[in-house]
């Protein structure tokens, strides 16, 4: 068989025109860099103030309240009916639970970051229906701006019908396009040139904090899943840096929304060591109570029916965001992804129980801490990938630990520990901080 190496090559080669890091990742890998200009220029957001429904099940409009007015787009996706307006990043500053109810031909919508300098809003649908009309009225009469949607009911070969080809465009902010990179100055011929910087060979451990912008995933007592993982990964990537052995990437630092697919790419497209996808699950109160950490690897057959109702409800993080994305690689090279895959399981299988192992002495686990199940987010055929579901939200005592700056520190350092003895083979080949 292959060695490792001869895998990764021959997979490389087979996915070159599919593996290509989209512009997206790009600016979620420099948010960090770019961040006191980002606060800077959050004052200049426009600001959404209110967001109302009117009317019935055979015409309903919704409506937006604004200080100013902005450009959008807006288009209808199916299974399931929803419509999504693109925005430019909007200040949201609505009251608390609105969207949450709906009216008419809307079952509810939701809002938030897609990416810098671009909003999204997704209304969810009751049926098919078809835009009517849409708009933006400036502010009048006392009114403020608003941006207003007609909805009306349609049959399903109208709906059809109406999926203008925009509606299967790829995820991108509603706004101008973005001004040319500007070209380096050629030194000039007397200047002395520097030699190069040399290439960053630490092990590339990647932290993916679940879910964000207009995906909040779990919520229980006022505490939303997204900003709970966003500020367990933080911490995580903090611990990780200061020992300088590996190069830390987060696939978000704040609250913004990335599809799966993106997730997976920014690991693959930086050759990554590790993939840490970080949660914290729910359970419905007729589904009982359960507690404690467990531990996820990716399998087509899941563990058990928790493993696959899991799966099934991340998985649709893509459609909560408004999109269905339909652009995974070709498989031009099945019987390689196939080696790759094999091999790559066995690693993210081992770093599971090391994980476990860690975590048991400092974090209260699940009864059964180790799964499997069909998660999108962990199908880089060539990464070792687990996901991290911390606890359940929906218990007391875990949601207790969950915003406990004292058990995320203990929960963080368990972490840091099964990564630092999962990596120090490739350390000791590579050398440290080369």
């Amino acid at each position: 068989m292959a060695s490792r190496a001869n895998q990764r090559l021959l997979l490389g080669c087979a996915l070159l025109s599919a593996a290509v890091l989209p512009c997206a990742d790009s600016s979620s890998l420099n948010a960090a860099e770019s961040a006191p200009q980002a606060a800077v220029a959050a004052s200049n957001f426009p600001v959404a103030t209110g967001a109302r429904l009117a009317g019935d099940a055979k015409q309903t409009r919704f409506i937006l309240d604004l200080d100013q007015t902005i450009t959008f787009r807006a288009f209808t996706l199916g299974d399931p009916y929803r419509v999504v307006v693109d925005i430019p990043q909007i200040n949201f500053q609505l009251p608390t639970g609105v969207g949450a109810s709906g009216r008419g031909l809307v079952k509810a919508f939701r809002y938030g970051l897609v990416m810098p300098g671009g909003s999204r809003i997704v209304v969810d649908l009751t049926g098919p229906s078809k835009i009517a009309k849409s708009y933006v009225l400036e502010a009048a009469n006392g009114q403020p701006a608003r941006l207003v949607l007609e909805l009306e009911e349609v049959d399903r070969a109208a709906f059809a019908q109406s999926l203008a080809p925009e509606g299967r465009a790829a995820l991108r902010p509603a706004t101008t396009d973005a001004p040319p990179a500007a070209v380096a100055a050629k030194p000039e011929p007397s200047q002395q040139q520097k030699p190069a910087a040399p290439a960053d060979s630490r092990p590339v451990v990647v932290i993916d904090p679940g879910h964000g912008g207009l995906d909040n995933g779990t919520q229980s007592s006022g505490e939303s899943e997204k900003n709970l993982v966003l500020a367990f990964g933080l911490a995580l990537r903090d611990r990780l840096e200061k020992n300088g052995k590996y190069k830390v990437v987060m696939t978000r630092d704040d609250d913004t929304f990335i599809p799966l697919n993106d997730r997976v790419k920014v690991a693959r497209g930086l050759n990554a060591a590790l993939f840490v996808s970080i949660h914290a699950d729910a359970l419905r109160r007729s589904e009982g109570d359960a507690q404690g950490a467990t531990i996820y690897t990716l399998s087509d057959k899941a563990s058990d029916a928790e493993a696959e109702r899991l799966a099934d409800a991340e998985n649709r993080a893509d459609a909560i965001g408004g999109v269905n994305l339909t652009d995974e690689p070709v498989e031009v090279a099945d019987i390689l992804i196939d080696l790759a895959q094999r091999e790559t399981r066995t690693f993210s299988n081992r770093f599971a129980r090391l994980l476990m192992g860690e975590m048991k002495t400092t974090v209260r686990m699940h009864k059964h801490p180790l799964k499997s199940a069909g998660f999108r987010v962990l199908k880089a055929p060539d990464v070792p990938s687990v996901l991290v579901e911390l606890g359940y939200v929906s218990n007391k005592s875990d949601l207790e630990h969950l915003v406990s700056e004292s058990w995320r520190s203990k929960t963080v350092a368990s972490m840091a520990q099964a990564i630092d003895a999962f990596l120090a083979k490739r350390l000791a080949t590579v050398g440290p901080g080369n």
